[in-house]
C-alpha cells in the first residue's frame, strides 16, 4: 500500500485531524520527503513569536521566505487570520484574508481586519509567490493575543501590605490568596503587575521565567503588565497564587543613594482570568480578601544586594493547603491611576552558566572564585552549614595589582548577598530581586570546597536572540568582538544601562546613542529600544529638552546635553536602519522634532553655544604626547550635533511624507553648517580644535564645504599619526572616526588603530585581560594602577561602538539606506590589518547575510550569502581579473548583472543566494 492509499484508509476510519496529522508526520519521516521548494517560517507578530499580549490595534507581521533556489524574489503573498487554528488551515472562519496582494513587501505589514477586542486570540497563516512561478504551501499556523485594551478590563485592585511598605529596604512582602474552582478548564491567564518587581507562583509553581519585571518604564506615565499562560499550573478545585515584590527600580535606592524614585509603597495589581471549557470565565482578582506575611527576603536591592534568612521560608506558602491564619490583611489602594501598558520589549530572563574558572586564595587571604568571565547576575550555590550560619558573597569585577579583591569602584553599591542556613543539611539558594556585575566572588563564613558542583554564575539580561557574528584571524580582534558583545549583554537589563555594578545602573543616553548601531548588529534589539524610546517620549520635557538618562530619574533641570540628548534622532534612525522599521519614526517623530526646536529656541544666530555638555567624554588626556591636542571645543560638538539631529529629522521627515518639514528643515541645516563653518573653521580647513574629534565629526556629519572636505581628513590622519596611531577620542567621536578614514580612503589608518595594543585603544584592555568593554581607555593604567575609582567600570559598552565598523568595513555587511532593513544588502569587505581572514553573520528579518574572505598567498575569496527576498551589491576590493564564481567566469554567472570597474575594486549586483567568488589581490605599485 503507498502513501495515498494509507492516507485514505485512515481518512475513511474517521481518524481526528490532529491525530492523522501525526500520523502524517511519521509515515513522511519513513518514506522519502517530497522537496518543498519554497516554504514559508519564522512568523512573527511585532517582533515577537506568538505573544499574548498586544495592545497594538493593527500589529505588523513579518516572515521569512525558506528556499535553497537562488534568485528568489516573493511577487505576492496571501495572509489569512482566523478564531479557530483547525479551521484555518481548512480555509473556515476566516476572520481577515488578504487574498493574493502582489507585493514583495515580507515585513512590517500591518493586520488590517476588523477590529480586535481585549484577550481576544487570533490564529494567523501565510503563504508566498515567487518569480518562478512557485507558491509555498500555507505555513504552520501562528497566533497572537490581544491585552487588555480597555481600563473598564482591569477589575483588580491595588493591593499592599499593611506597615512596611514605605520601607526602602526593607522585607519583601508576600502576597497571596486561594480559591476553588469546580468546573473543567480550558484556559488559564495571570494578568499582573506591580509597584516594585515581582515573583508569582500559582500552586507552589514559579509562573514564567521573567527576572525583574515589570521592567523599568517612566511608571508615574507607563507601567507595564505581564501576561502568563497558566493554563498547566490550574486545577479543578482548591488552588493558590502567592507573589512577592522586591523594591526594584519602584522605590529602591538609586543614583546617589536616592530612593522612592516613583513611590514609597510596594504594591500588587494582578488578575487571573480562568476559562472554563463551557466558555464561562471567572476573574479571580487581587483585593482585600489577599492575605499578606514576610518571609526569607529581609532586604533586596540592585545596588546593595539581598539579605535572605531561610530560617523564615514558609514551605507551601503559594499552596492551596497552606495554612494562612496568621498573616495580615492587606491594604487596598483606589487612589493609584496607573497607565497601565502590556510589555513589549523583550523581559529579562537567565541566560549563560559559568563554572568556576579557579578557586583561589588572595595575598591579604580572602577566598575567591573567578568565573572568567565579566558577567551581569548572580552566583547561585548549593553549600552545607549549621542552623543559622552566615556565609556572605561579596562582588567584583577586577583583583588589585597585587591580586586582592577590589571593590572600590563600586563606590557605595555594596553588590552583597548574605544568606543564614535554616539546618544542618545542603541548601540551595539564588537571589530574587538583585543583581550583580562582577566576575569574582568572594566568598566569607564558608569554608568547605567550591567548585563546579555547588557554585555556579548565571547571566541575566533581556531576552535579545544573538544575531550577529564577527571573528577574524587576530585572536585579540575575536576577543575585543566577545567583549563587545559581553558589553551589550550586561548592560541591556531592560533598558541600556551606563554600567551594572556601581551605584548609577541608569540609562543614560550618550552611551546609547554611541552604541545603537553596533547594538543592531549583534542583538536582536527591535523590540528593546522601540520600548525604551516610548520611555523617553514619555520623559521628554513640554520644551523639547531630552534628561540625560531615560527613565528620567535624575533633578529635571538636568537635560540638554549634546550627544546625549541627540539620541531622540539618533536611535529611532538607526532601528529604522536595521528593521526597515517606519513606525519607529512615526512614534518618535514629534520627539525628534520638539528636539530639534528646543535647540532651535536656545541657539542665537544658528549656532547652539548655550547651555552645559559633557563634551567629549572621556577622551584621551594623558601627557605623554607633546602637543597634547585632544580637548574639543564643546560646543563645536554641539553644533555637529544639532546639524546631525537635523539631518536626521530631515530624513525621517521625507519617509514619512512631511514635505513641508523637509523643505523648513533643509533650509534650517544650511544656516546651521554655514554657522558652523564661520565660527569653528579657517579659511583653508583648519578647525580651531585640531583634534580627532573635531574633524571626525566635522567629515562624518559633511559639516564641511566639498572643496575642504579632502584636506581636513588629511589632517586627521596626520593627528593620528602625531600620537604614534594610536586613538583620543572620547564616547563622541569613538564611533565614527574609522568609519570616516575609510570613507576618505584611509581604512589603513582605521586599522591602524584597531590593531594598536598599547594605551590607548581597543585592544590594550584585551591585552590586559578585559572580558568587556572598559568605561575608560585606561581603566587599568599601564603600571597596574586603577584609574579614579568615583568612575572606573570595567563593563561599559560605549567603546564597543567600534563594532558598527568591524561589521559593516571589515567583513563588510551593510543595508542601503534607501532600501533599508537590509533589503537591499551592501557586501564590501575591506581587508586589512595583516588580517588574512574575516567573516560575519547577521541574521535579518529576511534571513542570514555572510560575508567571508580569506587571503591566501594573494589569493582573495569571499564567500558570501543573499536571503531570498533580497538583492545585494557586491565590491571587492583590490582586483584583477579574472573573477570566478565556484569556478565560473563571473560574466557568465547569469545571476550577476551591472559588473563594472570602480577603481580598483569591480562591483556588480546579485540575487539572492549563496556565492563564492576567487581572484589575486592586485598588488600595490604593481602591474597585474
Amino acid at each position: 500500500m503507498n502513501y495515498i492509499q494509507i492516507m485514505g484508509v485512515l481518512k475513511k476510519a474517521g481518524l481526528s485531524t490532529v491525530l492523522l496529522f501525526l500520523l502524517q508526520a511519521k509515515t513522511f519521516s519513513q518514506v522519502q520527503p517530497l522537496p518543498v521548494p519554497l516554504r514559508v517560517e519564522n512568523l512573527i507578530c511585532e517582533y515577537k513569536t506568538n505573544p499574548i499580549a498586544v495592545d497594538a490595534a493593527n500589529p505588523r507581521l513579518s516572515w521569512k521566505l525558506i528556499t535553497q533556489d537562488r534568485g528568489v524574489q516573493q511577487t505576492s503573498y496571501e495572509i489569512r487570520v482566523g478564531s479557530n487554528a483547525v479551521s484555518l488551515t481548512k480555509g473556515k472562519d476566516i476572520i481577515w484574508g488578504t487574498g493574493r496582494i502582489y507585493s514583495p513587501q515580507s515585513i512590517q505589514i500591518y493586520y488590517g481586519g476588523p477590529m480586535l477586542g481585549s484577550r481576544q486570540k487570533v490564529y494567523w497563516q501565510v503563504r508566498v509567490w515567487n518569480n518562478k512561478n512557485q507558491v509555498s504551501p500555507w505555513s504552520m499556523v501562528n497566533f497572537w493575543k490581544m491585552g487588555l485594551l480597555k481600563k473598564t478590563d482591569w477589575t483588580a485592585q491595588w493591593i499592599q501590605d499593611t506597615y512596611l511598605s514605605d520601607t526602602t529596604g526593607g522585607p519583601a512582602p508576600m502576597f497571596r490568596k486561594t480559591f476553588k474552582l469546580d468546573r473543567k478548564i480550558r484556559a488559564a491567564h495571570l494578568y499582573i503587575t506591580a509597584h516594585g518587581v515581582f515573583e508569582a507562583q500559582i500552586n507552589g509553581k514559579r509562573v514564567g521565567d521573567d527576572y525583574f519585571a515589570p521592567g523599568w518604564t517612566s511608571y508615574n506615565k507607563r507601567l507595564q503588565y505581564n501576561v502568563y499562560d497558566v493554563t498547566s499550573s490550574i486545577l479543578k478545585g482548591l488552588n493558590a497564587i502567592g507573589v512577592t515584590i522586591g523594591d526594584g527600580w519602584y522605590r529602591g535606592y538609586t543614583y546617589n543613594r536616592k530612593k522612592n524614585v516613583y513611590g514609597k509603597k510596594l504594591g500588587l495589581l494582578c488578575q487571573l482570568e480562568v476559562v472554563y471549557t463551557n466558555g464561562q470565565r471567572e476573574i479571580i482578582n487581587s483585593d482585600k480578601t489577599w492575605k499578606v506575611a514576610y518571609g526569607p527576603i529581609r532586604s533586596s536591592s540592585f545596588f546593595d544586594g539581598e539579605v535572605y534568612d531561610a530560617r523564615k521560608q514558609k514551605p507551601g506558602w503559594a499552596t492551596g493547603t497552606y495554612k494562612d491564619a496568621t498573616w495580615d490583611t492587606v491594604k487596598t489602594d483606589t487612589t493609584i491611576k496607573a497607565n497601565l501598558i502590556a510589555t513589549s520589549g523583550p523581559t529579562v530572563k537567565k541566560h549563560e552558566k559559568f563554572s568556576p574558572l579557579k578557586v583561589l586564595t588572595t595575598p591579604a587571604g580572602e577566598r575567591v572564585v573567578d568565573f572568567g568571565q565579566n558577567l551581569v547576575g548572580w552566583v547561585q550555590f548549593k553549600l552545607q552549614g549549621k542552623a543559622g550560619d552566615t556565609v556572605r558573597l561579596y562582588h567584583a569585577e577586577v583583583l588589585d595589582q597585587k591580586g586582592n579583591f577590589y571593590t572600590k569602584n563600586l563606590r557605595t553599591a555594596k553588590q552583597e548577598i548574605t544568606y543564614v542556613f535554616k539546618s544542618d543539611s545542603v541548601e540551595t539558594y539564588e537571589p530574587h530581586f538583585t543583581f550583580q556585575g562582577f566576575r569574582f566572588m568572594k566568598i566569607v563564613g564558608y569554608t568547605g570546597p567550591l567548585d563546579s558542583t555547588n557554585v555556579a554564575a548565571y547571566a541575566l539580561y533581556s531576552d535579545m536572540a544573538q544575531t550577529g557574528s564577527f571573528s577574524t584571524s587576530n585572536k585579540l580582534v575575536n576577543q575585543l568582538q566577545h567583549n563587545i558583545q559581553w558589553g551589550q549583554k550586561g548592560n541591556f537589563i531592560d533598558v541600556p544601562t551606563d554600567c551594572p555594578q556601581r551605584d548609577e545602573r541608569m540609562g543614560w543616553t550618550g552611551d546609547a546613542q554611541a552604541f545603537c548601531r553596533t547594538a543592531t548588529f549583534n542583538m536582536d534589539v527591535a523590540g528593546f529600544f522601540t520600548k525604551w524610546l516610548k520611555d523617553l517620549s514619555a520623559d521628554q520635557h513640554k520644551d523639547g529638552a531630552v534628561p540625560y538618562v531615560i527613565p528620567n530619574m535624575l533633578d529635571s533641570t538636568l537635560s540638554a546635553a549634546s550627544g546625549w540628548s541627540d539620541v531622540a534622532t539618533i536611535a529611532p534612525w538607526n532601528i529604522y536602519l536595521a528593521y526597515n522599521d517606519k513606525q519607529v519614526l512615526q512614534q518618535q517623530y514629534n520627539s525628534m522634532k520638539a528636539w530639534v526646536g528646543y535647540i532651535q529656541r536656545h541657539s542665537r544666530n544658528y549656532l547652539w553655544d548655550t547651555g552645559n555638555h559633557f563634551g567629549d567624554w572621556l577622551f584621551y588626556a594623558g601627557t605623554n604626547y607633546e602637543d597634547g591636542a585632544a580637548l574639543t571645543d564643546k560646543n563645536l560638538i554641539a553644533q555637529a550635533f544639532y546639524a546631525h539631529s537635523t539631518q536626521l529629522l530631515i530624513n525621517a521627515a521625507r519617509i514619512l511624507g512631511h514635505s513641508d518639514d523637509v523643505q523648513t528643515y533643509t533650509q534650517l541645516l544650511y544656516n546651521i553648517k554655514k554657522a558652523f563653518n564661520s565660527e569653528y573653521v579657517t579659511p583653508n580647513g583648519r578647525m580651531i580644535s585640531g583634534t580627532q574629534t573635531s574633524y571626525v565629526l566635522a567629515l562624518n556629519f559633511d559639516m564641511l564645504p566639498e572643496n575642504l572636505r579632502a584636506s581636513a581628513a588629511k589632517r586627521l590622519v596626520s593627528n593620528i599619526e602625531d600620537y604614534d596611531e594610536h586613538i583620543t577620542t572620547g564616547f563622541l567621536g569613538t564611533p565614527y572616526i574609522c568609519h570616516v578614514l575609510s570613507r576618505f580612503g584611509r581604512t589603513d589608518i582605521a586599522y591602524d588603530l584597531l590593531m594598536k595594543e598599547s594605551y590607548p585603544s581597543w585592544l590594550y584592555p584585551v591585552k590586559n585581560g578585559a572580558t568587556t568593554i572598559w568605561e575608560r581607555w585606561d581603566g587599568i593604567k599601564p603600571d597596574g594602577s586603577f584609574e579614579d575609582p568615583e568612575m572606573n567600570s570595567f563593563n561599559h559598552y560605549a567603546y564597543g561602538a567600534i563594532g558598527d565598523w568591524m561589521y559593516r568595513v571589515v567583513a563588510g555587511i551593510n543595508t542601503d539606506e534607501d532600501d533599508p532593513g537590509f533589503h537591499k544588502i551592501i557586501i564590501a569587505p575591506h581587508p586589512g590589518g595583516k588580517l588574512t581572514m574575516a567573516q560575519a553573520e547577521l541574521e535579518t528579518l529576511y534571513g542570514k547575510i555572510k560575508s567571508a574572505w580569506t587571503i591566501d598567498q594573494g589569493i582573495f575569496t569571499l564567500d558570501i550569502t543573499v536571503p531570498p527576498n533580497t538583492t545585494a551589491q557586491v565590491i571587492l576590493p583590490s582586483v584583477t581579473d579574472p573573477i570566478t564564481e565556484n569556478g565560473l567566469d563571473i560574466n557568465t554567472v547569469k545571476e550577476i548583472t551591472d559588473i563594472k570597474k570602480v577603481g580598483n575594486d569591480e562591483q556588480f549586483a546579485v540575487v539572492s543566494g549563496s556565492y563564492h567568488f576567487v581572484y589575486t589581490l592586485r598588488v600595490p605599485g604593481k602591474k597585474n
